[in-house]
């Protein structure tokens, strides 16, 4: 049987180690080393998992972070015959992201 290989994208976190916590910091960077990503690409590139990812900004991204590309990209194995995007966060993305709490609007306030 044949594993599934999925990964876990360690950039927001080695951003913080950084002191890097707003993704508008790293888009001058990238373009100071030939990589010209719009606003929403690094946005996706630091919330998001990445399905691609260029060589060129992997390249630049290690230089910025001062790492190598096993420390942004961990290979995970996953289940045979599965997706590896169903797995979980574990295997696609970092640390799970605790999700915001919906307000909701009571009776009382209404009035």
């Amino acid at each position: 049987m044949a594993r599934t290989v999925g990964y876990r994208w360690h950039l927001r976190r080695l951003m913080a180690g950084q002191d890097m916590y707003a993704t508008t910091q790293l888009r001058p960077l990238l373009a100071e080393r030939g990589v010209a990503l719009s606003r929403e690409q690094v946005y996706r590139l630091v919330t998001g998992v990445p399905e691609r990812l260029s060589l060129a900004t992997l390249a630049a991204l290690c230089d910025i972070l001062g790492c190598q590309p096993g420390d942004l990209i961990e290979p995970v194995a996953g289940p045979a015959g599965g997706d590896r995007r169903a797995a979980g966060p574990a295997v696609t993305g970092s640390e799970p992201l605790p999700r915001p709490v919906r307000a909701r609007v009571t009776g009382a306030a209404r009035r």
